[in-house]
């Protein structure tokens, strides 16, 4: 092993030799085409130094999403690139799904959603870069971290440490990786998008507890990477010392405080990582970012540490279809990044609330969290009767016709595109630019960045409480309480973190169609095995879950035979330890008990359940069930879990399918039922229209489903989050797993539902809110003189009523409570003036200006327009 770590960095050495040129790292080749992000130039090269990343001789500041192949359609692709491009993103990023593509050893899949070359291929289309994670370990909550399953099954190997079975496979993918995104011609320097890769992934987690096994492997997979001669640069996320010429780059919410910087002056700051929010977990209520938050932390990141590239994970997280999520995990993946699930954009809070506030709202209750103190709970019923106008009756009982559950979404990806555009006009002082620093106070500092003839400056409060001045160069700047101000020249005011003003929207989930006709649908109850079948695994011991199954199911039957004489008269109880997830008792066909673990929760779950035997022989069945498999930490190989083999009925004869389904012996349900451990299925139509389609199973308790086929994911609805709501409940069905009519609907419920209350809907941006203060900084997109309240329907729709309108200073949270929403002052005009610019139009610009309402209501006053939209 020490010869193969000596040779590793002797290539390194080598390589870092031959790569440095003067204007830094040199991995370019020179060819004619054209190539990702428009540019169409003779030489075509990928080089880096101290301040950023170089493409074609000229360095870059560049703003980079992940979105990832898998958890979307490629119908939805060109969409989601379209709109990150018009966000401001130049690079799209990407892991490299290994499981997804060799599933079983030595047979790949890149078909579908696995076609990673076609996604490759339209971000190039549409002159956007990319950046690629080939891992292969991506962990990304992702089922193994990415690994397929049957590397398990390697005799001898260690997973990610100086392990020559696990090194050759890992070389194996890799090297495949790379030359297919070769043979395709899709480096940089070949005419393609790819600029960057990356290799491993926040390796320095796990390092140390393979002691010396470990460093020697980074050096190894560096070199590895290097030797492949991508001629694009490679990184190292959250792994100081990343061997030369390796980039070492940070992952993490606040980067512009938290990062060590490169681990050599000659490579620039990147941040591979910048999370838009929390991955949900079930049982936990949602955590959501601030849209100013975020900002404000990359707005540090380029000031404090000369960032030069930032990556938002996620910019769309998508769903997790199939099996794919790992423990725990929802089906959803980061709803609350800039581009939603179902790829809409991510607006922001009604009737100007604060923005770091998430409203979630349903027929049965509702609930406001609030991700930066979450135990701050405001006035429900208020907020409610804010939104609806007060069409929504106060209480916990709420009935409302048609909206099932509505988001009140943060406008992340309108505040960001604002902020895209307010650094890039500023690149060349932030590139070339002589740095300066200052201090204002204990908490108020200022970051300048000039050229000859460019300055930009970063005056930054990290106050959370108080407004700050401070004077700078000539002039006084007035900062809210935690915030960025971008000065253009060092003079003026172009973009503030905390100031947002981006349109706000309400997201609905509207019923297109209910699923309780008792007729349309049929059921299969899953037979509970009393004695193993010929299939079965035998012996005297149990045995585990994932090594039994091998990842191809979340359940498994663990069965016994108990031959019981009575004695005494104490109560009997059945004790079980699992490592799984949960766990099901059934004595001789009669369910017992059950017992789950949760996220956050270490060690086995136990379950405790007072039984009555018979004399003689009794059937004890246990069915052990898997949420996800775990996605990171050292040793993966050697995880357990779970307590024969006997795997479930309708799994194993694929009654999901049509062709399945028609083999298995349904019956009709001739009333409603909470059955546990059942299939059922159904079909229906596909929405007209083009909004994205959801299944509510708020109803369900938990399970998978699937649609003509395709599982659309696990369901865990039963498990209630701390605020007594489920974790998600609203279920994405791409259209491009449906067909016009007659889709079949199957579902397995293990733990007890009704499936008549089922609905089908659409997501839509049903309400849409601007306020704008009249001396906001203009929107540089627009290239505006004066600021403007902006108001857009998505595609499709128009705008068909103005619900409020006024120019002066109207009342933030007034509707709760039946009076005026108007302040004390107020233009009598402002509702005829938005009208008339805006009714049956997709979008509409109305300038804060006096004179568009007739002149000033209130001279003196400082004033805002506010405006509240229906999109139909």
């Amino acid at each position: 092993m020490a010869g193969v770590a000596t040779a590793a960095v002797a290539v390194l050495a080598a390589l870092t030799a031959c790569a440095a040129v003067a204007a830094g790292r040199a991995w370019g080749t020179t060819e004619d085409g054209g190539g990702g992000g428009g540019n169409r130039t003779a030489s075509r090269g990928v080089t880096y130094d101290g301040r950023a990343l170089i493409l074609d001789g000229a360095r870059r500041m560049l703003f980079s999403g992940d979105m990832h192949y898998p958890r979307s359609t490629p119908e939805m692709w060109p969409k989601l690139i379209a709109k990150a491009k018009k966000g401001g993103l130049d690079v799209i990023q990407t892991y490299v799904f290994w499981n997804v593509h060799e599933p079983v050893q030595g047979q790949y899949d890149f078909g579908g959603r696995y076609d990673l070359v076609k996604f490759i291929r339209e971000i190039h289309a549409q002159g956007l870069y990319v950046s690629l994670r080939i891992g292969p370990f991506i962990e990304s909550e992702w089922k193994y971290g990415g690994l397929p399953f049957w590397l398990r099954d390697i005799p001898n190997i260690t997973f990610r440490c100086d392990n020559e079975p696990f090194k050759r496979h890992m070389q194996k993918f890799v090297t495949k990786i790379v030359n297919m995104m070769k043979d395709e011609r899709l480096f940089y320097p070949q005419g393609g998008p790819i600029i960057i890769s990356q290799i491993e992934n926040e390796y320095k987690l796990v390092e140390a507890a393979f002691h010396s096994k470990g460093p020697p492997y980074v050096n190894w997979a560096a070199a590895m990477a290097v030797n492949l001669q991508t001629g694009v640069p490679w990184v190292m996320c959250k792994q100081d010392d990343a061997p030369d010429p390796i980039i070492n780059t940070c992952n993490g919410l606040i980067c512009g405080e938290t990062f060590l910087g490169p681990n050599s002056p000659n490579k620039p700051a990147l941040w591979t990582e910048n999370w838009t929010s929390r991955y949900p977990v079930y049982g936990q209520d949602p955590r959501f970012r601030s849209a100013s938050d975020l900002a404000f932390a990359v707005a540090l990141f380029i000031a404090k540490k000369k960032g030069s590239f930032v990556n938002y994970y996620m910019y769309h997280g998508g769903t997790n279809f199939g099996r794919f999520a790992s423990s725990y995990v929802t089906t959803s993946y980061y709803d609350g990044a800039p581009l939603d699930e179902y790829a809409l954009y991510q607006e922001g809070p009604m009737y100007n609330m604060p923005d770091h506030m998430v409203i979630l709202c349903s027929v049965k209750s509702a609930n406001v969290f609030i991700l930066n103190d979450l135990e701050n709970l405001i006035n429900t019923e208020v907020f409610l009767g804010l939104i609806f106008g007060g069409l929504v009756p106060t209480g916990r009982n709420l009935e409302y016709a048609t909206l099932l559950i509505c988001l009140i979404w943060q406008p992340t990806w309108a505040h960001l595109r604002e902020l895209h555009a307010a650094v890039k006009q500023s690149t060349e002082p932030l590139l070339w630019g002589a740095y300066s620093n200052y201090s204002f106070g204990q908490q108020q500092e200022g970051h300048v960045f000039e050229t000859e003839s460019e300055c930009v400056a970063f005056l930054v409060n990290f106050d959370k409480h108080k407004i700050s001045n401070i004077h700078f160069g000539k002039e006084t700047f007035q900062l809210a309480p935690k915030s960025i101000s971008i000065l253009s020249q060092c003079r003026k005011v172009v973009f503030e973190t905390a100031k947002i003003n981006a349109q706000h929207g309400l997201r609905t989930a509207q019923v297109v169609q209910p699923l309780n006709h008792v007729d349309r649908w049929k059921k299969f109850k899953e037979p509970i095995p009393l004695v193993a079948s010929k299939t079965s695994n035998a012996g005297n011991w149990l045995f585990e879950h994932l090594s039994t199954t091998k990842d191809e199911t979340d359940y498994l039957w663990y069965l016994a035979i108990y031959d019981y004489k009575p004695y005494g008269n104490g109560q009997l109880v059945l004790n079980v330890e699992s490592h799984g997830h949960i766990l099901h008792a059934f004595v001789n066909n009669d369910y017992v008990g059950s017992v789950h673990g949760s996220h956050d929760e270490h060690g086995d779950i136990v379950l405790k359940a007072p039984i009555s035997l018979r004399e003689g022989q009794n059937s004890i069945s246990l069915l052990s069930v898997m949420v996800g498999s775990p996605d990171s930490g050292a040793f993966m190989e050697r995880r357990t879990f779970g307590v024969q083999k006997v795997s479930l009925y309708g799994e194993t004869n694929k009654i999901y399918t049509s062709e399945g389904s028609s083999r298995a012996p349904w019956t009709a349900i001739d009333k409603p039922m909470n059955l546990s451990l059942i299939w059922y299925k159904t079909t229906f139509d596909t929405p007209w229209g083009n909004d994205p389609v959801t299944l509510n199973l708020s109803s369900m308790g938990k399970g998978e489903v699937w649609i003509n086929g395709e599982s659309i994911g696990r369901y865990w609805v039963s498990f209630k989050t701390p605020s007594g709501q489920p974790s998600q409940s609203l279920y994405h069905i791409p259209r491009y797993f449906l067909k016009a009519r007659d889709n079949l609907l199957v579902i397995m419920e293990e733990m007890g539902g009704d499936p008549l209350q089922i609905t089908v809907n659409t997501m839509s941006i049903t309400r849409i809110y601007s306020n704008v203060n009249e001396f906001s900084s203009p929107s540089l997109l627009r290239r505006e003189k004066h600021p403007a309240v902006h108001l857009k329907c998505q595609k499709g729709k128009h705008i068909t009523d103005v619900e409020f309108a006024s120019y002066g200073n109207p009342v933030e949270d007034c509707r709760g409570s039946g009076r005026s929403c108007h302040g004390d002052c107020h233009a009598q005009i402002s509702e005829f003036v938005v009208k008339n610019a805006c009714l049956g139009r997709r979008k509409c610009a109305i300038p804060v200006r006096a004179d568009k309402f007739g002149g000033d209501p209130c001279p003196g006053v400082e004033k805002s327009l506010s405006v509240v939209a229906i999109c139909g």
